[in-house]
């Protein structure tokens, strides 16, 4: 008898640690095994990872994405594939690959069983629609976007992708030629796949999260009003980032198109004959025809971003305002950090970043002159006024320098997402919407003591890096990092993110046009986190009285 229950308990055990892995799952394109990781000693728990998933497959020079033709066998899914081709940082040579149409997945399981109908969270990267890729950048082979922390600590399913970017990603000749927006076909493809293939993972294909920063941000909000998504996507989360953002649609594809045919040695006369000069081009060479120029600007830098989403009567049928009857059941999260805008100010006006050189009221002049410019003097008369308001005869430098910041984060980011917030709650059937700011300040040496939440400055919290390397972040990093994780993953979860397995440290209340609540996420979040109307007479400024001007 004892021998009995030895067997039975040894066998239940056996069981469980076998319970606790997927071990080869069936997609449609095949057999795929990743690995299980134990993590914990004391209490430990379990995490299934698939990386390089294919979902797409080699992609061809402007043309949409194609379905994977799948594979005999079991494909080992345990390395990161490479990004798909674009410039590297110095823009003098490109890494990755045409063959880049693959997905990560990061599946949090318990001591006793696999886990089932999890919440599924898609993660889609920014980097300008220029750069990025599904892993993120890397230290010491610990990438941004790895998904454990937050799989495990929110118990959701984590997905991250890659898509096309730059040229390849993006150049549109505005007609039928290259209409664009192969990178945003990239995306939809792979959230077709999850929908498709997540049950087997042990996700529920009706919980479908897409979150995003940056242009990420941006491409998760389109893909929320393209009518291809409407069924497949149950919330969206968009971080500095939105569709009504000016970086995020290109008014003129041709113009660049026909710029970056020039320097390949294409001729630019006939669209079709450009495109078909083009398919044979080395899309090496395509991708470097393009360069981002950071110095000697004439315009502000977010008027040279050239490779980005167009209004192709198609993926994007309209303009993207007029497509949020598209998201009416899709709970909304958005928000921006309180600097989003540092990043690009410390380009159009170096001197922010220089303690010793002061910033003159021309500057500010001038940069206000250069966001207004379609709209003349009029627009930039009433702007300059709004944000020199508060300085009197003789303001102080670190006021005038983040005066300049809150220009580029208000025109740039935080405007436009506020925007994204209205139409979104005023279009809602049975969608929630969620309205934040984030402040929690950088942790960058090298930047002024006054500075507070870049851009991305976010990511690294939201994906629980404080967590994974102890020693470089404080207790307080840790609490912004466990409430970031808290919120995101209840409102994956419940369309709700005060709702779910996770405890936050105040409620977060919904969003209405009428009180504009938002929450400020920071080391201290308490009940006076929640706060009304960010930045309402700014946004209403740029909203209502700057497109009201007529064009110069």
């Amino acid at each position: 008898m004892a021998r009995l229950l030895h067997f039975l308990a040894c066998s239940s055990l056996l069981v469980a640690a076998r319970a606790a892995t997927l071990g080869v799952v069936h997609t449609e394109g095949g057999f795929v095994e990743g690995i299980s990781k134990k993590i914990g000693v004391v209490s430990p728990d379990y995490i299934d990872i698939f990386k390089g998933i294919p979902f797409g497959a080699p992609t061809k020079v402007l043309e949409k994405p194609e379905k994977h033709p799948g594979w005999s066998g079991t494909l080992k899914t345990t390395e990161y594939k490479p990004r798909c081709v674009q410039a590297t940082l110095l823009q003098t040579d490109v890494i990755g690959s045409m063959d880049c149409l693959y997905l990560n997945i990061w599946v949090p399981q318990t001591r006793s069983s696999v886990s089932t109908q999890l919440p599924v969270m898609v993660w889609i990267y920014g980097g300008g629609f220029l750069l990025g890729g599904a892993q993120g950048a890397s230290f010491l082979d610990n990438y941004l976007y790895d998904g454990e922390e937050l799989a495990l600590r929110g118990k959701v399913i984590v997905v991250t992708l890659n898509y096309r970017v730059g040229p390849l990603g993006f150049l549109s000749t505005g007609d039928a030629s290259a209409p664009g927006n192969y990178g945003l076909w990239d995306q939809h493809m792979a959230i077709a796949w999850v929908k498709r293939n997540i049950a087997a993972f042990g996700g529920d294909p009706s919980n479908i999260t897409i979150f995003g920063e940056s242009a990420g941000g941006a491409s998760v909000s389109l893909q929320t009003l393209t009518p291809y998504n409407v069924g497949l996507i149950r919330r969206a989360i968009t971080q500095s980032g939105v569709g009504l953002c000016p970086w995020a649609i290109q008014r003129e594809p041709l113009m660049w198109a026909k710029q970056l045919a020039t320097n390949v040695g294409c001729p630019v006369d006939d669209t079709a004959t450009l495109v078909n000069c083009l398919k044979q081009t080395d899309p090496k060479a395509i991708t470097l025809a393009y360069q981002l120029q950071l110095t000697n600007l004439e315009y502000p830098l977010v008027h040279y971003l050239a490779f980005s989403p167009v209004i192709d009567g198609d993926f994007i049928p309209d303009e993207p305002r007029n497509l949020f009857e598209n998201a009416a059941d899709v709970d909304y999260l958005a928000g921006v950090n309180n600097m989003d805008g540092h990043l690009f100010a410390g380009i159009d006006v170096p001197n922010i970043n220089r303690p010793l050189q002061r910033v003159t009221p021309e500057d500010v002049h001038n940069l206000v002159q250069g966001l207004t410019l379609p709209k003349g003097t009029a627009a930039l008369d009433i702007a300059y006024n709004l944000y020199t308001d508060s300085w009197g005869e003789n303001p102080d430098h670190e006021l005038v320098k983040k005066t300049v910041v809150d220009i580029e984060t208000d025109y740039i980011f935080l405007v436009p997402t506020q925007e994204a917030l209205g139409l979104h709650y005023q279009h809602a059937k049975t969608a929630k919407t969620y309205s934040y700011m984030f402040s929690h300040a950088t942790r960058m040496p090298i930047y002024p003591s006054w500075a507070g939440a870049d851009h991305a400055e976010d990511l690294q919290y939201m994906f629980g890096k404080p967590f994974r390397n102890t020693m470089a972040y404080r207790p307080q990093d840790r609490d912004v990092s466990e409430a970031m994780i808290a919120y995101w993953s209840n409102f994956a979860a419940t369309g709700d993110p005060s709702k779910g397995n996770s405890k936050v440290p105040t409620p977060w209340l919904v969003y209405s046009t009428q009180y504009g609540q938002y929450l400020e996420i920071n080391n201290k979040i308490t009940h006076k986190s929640m706060k009304q109307d960010l930045r309402s007479s700014y946004v209403k400024f740029w909203v209502a009285t700057y497109r009201s001007l007529p064009s110069q």
